[in-house]
């Protein structure tokens, strides 16, 4: 039977960050849906924002230094996931052409 982890976003509920944690939750899901076997939001207090995959930190906004974007925390998990995975837009660079 195939793996399929489970990401936990702990957010801060006296700094109100639900809506943030879930935007995450919703930008995982749609990027990795049926590879994920759950995404679960954990109400914190004293300031946490944490993310883990199955309990293996991927971001700390105290260790990190604020929030993930899209972007990182995408790569973050596809690392853990799926290192071969093609995240389109979300690997390539700034300065990098778009191919034609």
């Amino acid at each position: 039977m195939e793996h399929h982890p489970r990401i936990a976003i702990t957010y801060c509920t006296q700094c109100q960050w639900l809506l943030r944690a879930a935007w995450m939750a919703q930008e995982l899901l749609s990027t990795f849906g049926p590879d994920l076997g759950e995404v679960a939001l954990v109400p914190g207090t004293g300031g946490t924002f944490q993310i883990h995959y199955d309990g293996d930190p991927v971001w700390d906004r105290k260790t990190d230094g604020g929030f993930p974007d899209a972007k990182t925390l995408k790569q973050r998990v596809r690392d853990r996931l799926d290192p071969g995975r093609d995240l389109g837009h979300s690997d390539r660079k700034a300065d990098a052409p778009e191919p034609r």
